[in-house]
């Protein structure tokens, strides 16, 4: 190689493509060495906005996400759930490793005030991670998502329909996840660091399960009016 050229290729703020794990993105372990591999710098990113699309709901999109979350809740980190369509079944996430005492469960009672809310939470450098599940989307209220994580240093989660995989977004990790008979694949759609031609395969059976639909659990904090509350 050029000895010019080597010596630009070593400025810190040069990126290249074989240096995905050496990329200066502060991140949070998947739990799924595979995923990892494929991420840039080895995991989550934090202080960034990932959408994850489903070609529908219940299929491990919250297993997948148990390892991360329950190493938030070890560190004795905050973290927010808005708008989940259903109530989270609090023991499972409790066995799961998820400390239910630092987890807040946000129920707007609208669409305007649950993006609100997500983006406040994001913003707040309280909460570790985010996980949003909000309707009627735009790229104004996405660019605010990625802005207020990048803002608080979050670890923001927007859960949304498969069908939206071709339109732009302004999230910095885009995945639809499929489930198969060999586990969860996992589509690589956005990174930064480049695109992912085969899907990552991962085995949810790692994990503890949890599931939704299940009367409400007294141990969980549920807020009805977020905005509200603020206001008074």
């Amino acid at each position: 190689m050029n000895a010019s050229l080597d010596l630009v290729l070593q400025h810190p703020g040069i990126w290249r493509g074989d240096r995905l794990a050496q990329m200066g993105v502060e991140t949070l372990l998947t739990g799924y060495a595979e995923l990892d591999e494929q991420l840039p710098g080895g995991g989550w990113p934090r202080g960034a906005l990932t959408e994850i699309l489903l070609e529908r709901e219940g299929i491990g999109e919250l297993r997948f996400l148990l390892p991360a979350l329950a190493r938030i809740s070890a560190k004795s980190e905050w973290q927010a759930w808005v708008a989940p369509p259903h109530v989270p079944y609090a023991p499972a996430l409790s066995i799961a490793g998820v400390n239910l005492k630092q987890l807040l469960i946000a129920k707007p009672q609208s669409a305007t005030d649950a993006w609100w809310t997500a983006e406040q939470a994001l913003r707040s450098g309280a909460c570790s991670a985010v996980l949003a599940w909000l309707s009627m989307p735009d790229e104004r209220r996405m660019r605010r998502l990625q802005l207020g994580a990048e803002s608080g240093g979050a670890w923001g989660v927007l859960f949304r329909s498969a069908s939206a995989a071709q339109e732009r977004s302004t999230a910095a990790l885009r995945l639809r996840l499929e489930a198969t008979s060999n586990g969860l694949a996992v589509h690589i759609l956005k990174r930064r660091g480049g695109h992912v031609s085969k899907p990552v395969m991962v085995n949810l059976h790692q994990t503890n399960g949890i599931r939704l639909a299940r009367p409400s659990a007294p141990s969980l904090s549920v807020v009805q009016s977020p905005r509200d509350a603020v206001r008074n």
